[in-house]
């Protein structure tokens, strides 16, 4: 940790930089910030910065309020964008009790400790998320976050995988993917997807604390250069009727003394006891880690029948109606063996998602869970009456729903923590009954001139 500490110092004094900003986030997932000038980086990086952790919601009460950021080297990143003309870096942060103990209410100490409990099991866990959102044409009402009656524009009319000539969104996603490249984050794929506007950037696997400081970048970047060119990029689950959704269907998988702990060469689908048992693990408490993985009114609109959503509790192999799909593995590629989680979206707070997830699988391989019969047909086809009697559960169907089933729930609590499993609820409570007191455009064109 020493050398890295002094790489950042030399990096810092050899690329000019003029500011250093400590990344962190809330519990939400929000990205916060606290920028300091090189001068100050070396007791950043020795001790840590403190700051008002009562200014940020689901961080510390006011008697118990200070808290310290302190840098993991590891994570320092030269930043794409430039401010005055100056040269920014950023380093993510672990948040510490004033006595250098882990905050409880940090989403990357939840995240660090369901990884702990993976390491003391002889695993690694491994992420690698499909991030989906939308490009707008940027307007008053979209700037200002004010009301706007009307939905959105796209800023383009593609659909699944089109290749266009030069335009605005196909310009904007080269460049974001380039700029990703820059910043050492390697992009497997980008494609247009679905719904006018809708695009899609897929990230190489990594360890799952990596890819969740990751996913938190390429939000950032996927947004800044959008506005640099006045367009809005959402990853908002849901933001146009009548069209896909945006999801973050993420593959995992877990590696024991190197080798892919999922694969197994003895099995006629090469499929080993571990992943099995992960993935009845996964189905077993899906319901209960969907308020996370999910965490928003809006993340519901997306999840409903005809819309490529995963809405049943199910797996299958290559079967892209179930919630759990096992993707097709390459010949001799058995180590990219893996099972794909369908149901995140990309506004999710990802150290929570990816620590729940985790600990559904871990918790299947340590009770032996069996896996249920792989669903066969189409299920979206299947009326409800048919899904039940072959087993398959609903997920929860609404964010109201979701917290029912999260509150309790065991696993999420001794996962998140008590106390960001209590805030949690207590803020998702909250949006919920602020959603239920609106009086919604649909509701206007539908009954106003009627009723």
């Amino acid at each position: 940790m020493q050398s890295q500490r002094d790489y950042v110092l030399r990096q810092v004094e050899e690329r000019g930089v003029r500011f250093v900003q400590l990344w962190f986030t809330d519990v939400l997932g929000t990205p916060k910030t606290v920028s300091i000038t090189p001068a100050e980086l070396e007791n950043a990086l020795d001790e840590g910065m403190t700051f008002d952790g009562s200014a940020i919601d689901g961080f510390s009460r006011v008697q118990e309020s200070d808290v310290i950021a302190r840098p993991d080297p590891t994570t320092f990143q030269i930043l794409p964008f430039r401010a005055g003309g100056s040269t920014l870096a950023r380093v993510f942060c672990d948040v510490l009790n004033i006595d250098g103990s882990a905050f409880e209410g940090d989403p990357r100490h939840v995240l660090r400790r369901a990884l702990e409990q993976a390491y003391s099991r002889g695993f690694t866990f491994y992420a690698s998320p499909e991030l989906e959102f939308f490009y707008f044409a940027e307007d008053d009402h979209a700037m200002s976050g004010g009301w706007r009656p009307e939905p959105p524009r796209p800023i383009d009319r593609g659909s699944y995988f089109e290749l266009t000539v030069a335009d605005l969104a196909t310009d904007l996603r080269k460049k974001t993917v380039l700029t990703l490249e820059d910043m050492g984050i390697p992009v497997e794929y980008a494609q247009h997807e679905d719904a006018p506007g809708q695009h899609e950037i897929d990230l190489r696997y990594t360890d799952a604390l990596t890819m969740a400081d990751t996913v938190m970048t390429v939000r950032l970047v996927v947004k800044e250069i959008a506005q640099e060119r006045g367009v809005l990029a959402t990853f908002m689950p849901k933001p146009l009727a009548g069209e896909q959704g945006s999801g973050m269907h993420t593959h995992f998988s877990l590696f024991a003394d190197g080798r892919n702990a999922f694969y197994d060469p003895d099995d006629e689908r090469g499929l080993s006891k571990v992943a099995r048992q992960f993935i009845a693990g996964l189905l077993e408490h899906a319901p209960e880690i969907t308020a996370v993985t999910n965490q928003w009114v809006n993340s519901y609109k997306r999840l409903v029948a005809g819309y490529e959503a995963p809405v049943n509790v199910s797996w299958a192999h290559n079967n892209r109606s179930t919630l759990v799909r096992l993707p097709v593995v390459k010949r001799g590629k058995t180590e990219s063996t893996r099972v794909e989680y369908r149901a995140p979206d990309p506004a999710c707070n990802p150290y929570l998602c990816f620590a729940v997830v985790l600990a559904a699988g871990l918790r299947g391989i340590e009770k032996g869970y069996e896996l249920p019969p792989e669903a066969a047909h189409n299920l979206f086809l299947l009326s409800e009456a048919e899904l039940a009697a072959a087993g398959i559960r609903p997920l929860p169907r609404t964010l109201d729903e979701a917290l029912k089933v999260m509150e309790r729930s065991e696993i999420v609590a001794t996962t998140l923590g008590e106390h960001v499993f209590e805030w949690f609820l207590r803020n998702k409570r909250s949006e919920w009954d602020e959603y239920n007191r609106q009086v919604t455009p649909y509701e206007l064109g539908r009954y106003l001139p009627t009723l």
